[in-house]
């Protein structure tokens, strides 16, 4: 589905608050409330939207340590393979395949280095692993979980 204008500030108002009522994102967009639901529905739809979720800062829950990990595997390990292990991890916030040397890089969220280091070694057992190599997150300096804006990156020469 291709995106007009109109639904690219939609999306943007509603990646940066999902609960923002039809009527405040109309006045963002210049549609009615009545439109702007239409157009959202349609967004649903088609899929561009995929729902809804609470953003949640992890060190409310306790979770203060945030890494990255490059995976290394075995020959012929599929991604399915990664997939169905990682997922039984819910330290393991977030997976990829990726280009470069490494297979997948992990994205986790841990109470402390203790329990970072708990969670690799866990990891680095997996009979597909062949080593790791993490990077702890100091600061984070951009979040934005829920994508790009469409309306931020208009302006944006490099695109």
């Amino acid at each position: 589905m291709s995106l007009d204008k109109i639904d690219e500030r939609i999306v943007g108002a509603l990646i940066e608050d999902a609960r923002a009522s039809y009527a405040t994102i109309g006045a963002l967009v210049g549609l009615s409330a009545p439109a702007v639901k239409r157009r959202v529905d349609r967004l649903q739809e088609s899929g561009a939207i995929r729902g809804y979720t609470a953003r949640v800062d992890p060190a409310a829950l306790g979770w203060t340590t945030e890494a990255y990990v490059e995976l290394f595997c075995r020959a012929l390990t599929s991604p399915a393979d990664i997939r169905a292990a990682v997922r039984r991890y819910p330290e393991v916030v977030g997976a990829c395949t990726v280009t470069g040397e490494a297979d997948a890089l992990l994205h986790i969220q841990a109470a402390d280095v203790g329990h970072f280091e708990q969670v690799v070694e866990r990891i680095r057992a997996e009979p597909f692993t062949t080593r790791t190599r993490s990077v702890i997150v100091m600061s984070r300096l951009v979040d934005r979980t829920g994508g790009p804006v469409p309306s931020a990156a208009e302006g944006d020469s490099t695109r």
